[in-house]
């Protein structure tokens, strides 16, 4: 997973030179407003889907070869591409590395965040040793979660925006 958010973060910084004909001012504007939007969104208060390929890693990947199929469903659910991902936050976070004109190096440790992230969720979960009631916990919370994740990172990025200014 962290090796697929890597590469996703890679692919980021290394496409973040085309925002650079844009005045900083109005990328970190941009940033904010996403993240803002991000917001609205994970609350309920406006509708729209995200820009995904709504589709799962095949089973077939890992009764082929359990062990390479692990690894590239990992991959693949570290990129963020080939699987669901419900929440605002990557989405804000893809847009702040693309649009934050940051060296590549900060794009590589945002998708290596990303990955850790994503490889978080089902650690945890194993870990818990409750599989099921962690699952029940999980669907409690996740709105809370997401929320919160996004408005942390519309916050940091609010004020990173005034710093600039």
């Amino acid at each position: 997973m962290i090796a697929g958010g890597l590469l996703s973060g890679m692919v980021l910084g290394a496409l973040s030179g085309l925002s650079a004909p844009l005045p900083m001012s109005w990328r970190y504007a941009l940033i904010v407003a996403v993240a803002l939007l991000g917001v609205l969104r994970d609350t309920g208060v406006v509708a729209f889907p995200l820009p995904q390929n709504a589709s799962q890693v095949p089973q077939d990947v890992l009764r082929r070869s359990p062990r390479r199929g692990a690894l590239r469903f990992g991959f693949e659910l570290g990129t963020g591409v080939r699987t669901y991902v419900s929440a605002s936050a990557p989405y804000v976070l893809a847009v702040a590395v693309f649009l934050g004109g940051q060296r590549l190096q900060v794009a590589a440790l945002a998708g290596v965040g990303f990955g850790l992230g994503r490889a978080a969720t089902p650690l945890i979960r194993r870990a818990s040793g409750a599989v099921e009631g962690w699952d029940a916990d999980l669907g409690v919370r996740l709105r809370t979660i997401t929320v919160a994740g996004c408005a942390a990172l519309a916050a940091a990025f609010g004020l990173l925006f005034l710093h600039q200014l």
